[in-house]
């Protein structure tokens, strides 16, 4: 028997019981060790705001069309999209991927996975490596697509505002891409965190005025690129504002309902500023021959094990799969204290015990 997490209603946490059928002879079976929860899309669909919730996505067009039957309705299962697990099983016909190997993917919170070997071989995680690296695979390779998006220059100055788990991630890219990263938060303790984790400064959005403090930092010009991650039309506007005439934002937030606090036609029509929206469903096209989702993901999971940087710093909440609501109630609530959620698994309480 599996277990499947759900969102019964807005802000209601559920569980769904499903038969684990026989295997095929060409699949695996996986049993999930953690499951990291998004603070961003998954929170959508918890508080009730996403835009599916509401409207149709008309996929052929590309729209969403509002008066029509809405794409999701409750309970949403489409949950959960950075997991690590176990093979514990392997059918009679996959002979090259044993059992005990640790795997990387997307297949929602839940306790057990059957996959097709031809998604598993490229996502086995490297021996040794810890497994709580794997949680990072998504949210790593959407920092990461929006680094590519920025185009960052060595000896750039690049502000991140918003450094929740994926802006920390995105500051810490964009350091290794050579630029000097300016990092921009309401909370003094992720601020402090960016600042542990190498960013050269921090700036309090309460008090600091961002875009007059880095206009005066770097003479006048403004930053080279502003990359944005909180989901904030006002954080977007304090980029717009903050960029060099002629730079680069990269909106790379969710952001949800109307657009409080954006006034276009203040800097962002007088400085002639490119708006670029980031989003993990497509590369950007200058890219789009040498990169896809896939590399992307193993890359982000690579330059861990390779040692560029180690990401589980930014996990600060930890809970057993049974004890989800309380995650999700701290992220929704207590945005100050919980930067990164995860669930843990049976298989996961037996590794810390070994």
């Amino acid at each position: 028997m599996s277990k499947l997490l759900v969102f019964t209603a807005p802000h209601m946490v559920g569980y769904q019981d499903t038969e684990d059928t026989p295997l095929n002879p060409d699949d695996v079976r996986i049993k999930t060790l953690y499951s990291g929860i998004s603070a961003g899309t998954e929170l959508t669909f918890y508080r009730g705001t996403n835009p599916y919730l509401s409207k149709r996505w008309d996929a052929d067009n590309r729209l969403f069309r509002p008066g029509e039957p809405a794409t999701f309705s409750y309970p949403v299962t489409n949950l959960g999209y950075e997991e690590v697990g176990e093979v514990v099983e392997v059918g009679a016909g996959v002979a090259d991927i044993p059992v005990g190997a640790r795997v990387f993917g997307t297949w929602g919170h839940r306790t057990h996975f059957a996959a097709n070997p031809d998604y598993v071989r490229p996502r086995l995680m490297p021996d040794g490596a810890d497994p709580l690296f794997g949680i990072f695979s998504h949210l790593g390779a959407i920092a990461l697509n929006g680094v590519h998006d920025a185009d960052i220059k060595l000896g750039d100055t690049v502000a991140v505002f918003g450094l929740g788990a994926l802006g920390q991630i995105v500051a810490i890219m964009a350091r290794k891409s050579g630029a000097t990263v300016i990092a921009v938060d309401l909370h003094d303790s992720r601020l402090e965190l960016a600042r542990s984790l190498g960013a050269d400064v921090t700036l309090n959005a309460t008090r600091d005025k961002p875009a007059e403090t880095l206009k005066e930092m770097t003479r006048g010009l403004g930053a080279d690129v502003c990359i944005e991650v909180s989901g904030s039309t006002a954080a977007l506007h304090e980029a717009i504002r903050a960029v060099a005439y002629s730079a680069k934002v990269v909106a790379m937030g969710f952001f949800q309902g109307d657009a409080h606090g954006l006034y276009l036609g203040d800097e962002f029509h007088h400085n002639r500023i490119q708006l670029v929206c980031s989003q993990i469903s497509g590369v950007s096209p200058e890219t789009s021959y040498r990169w896809n989702k896939l590399r992307l993901w193993q890359s982000a999971v690579r330059m861990q094990t390779d040692g560029w940087f180690d990401l589980r710093p930014l996990i600060t909440h930890r809970a057993p799969f049974e004890r989800a609501a309380a995650l999700y109630e701290a992220l929704d609530q207590r945005p100050d204290e919980v930067l990164l959620a995860v669930l843990e698994f049976d298989g996961a309480k037996q590794e810390k015990d070994a």
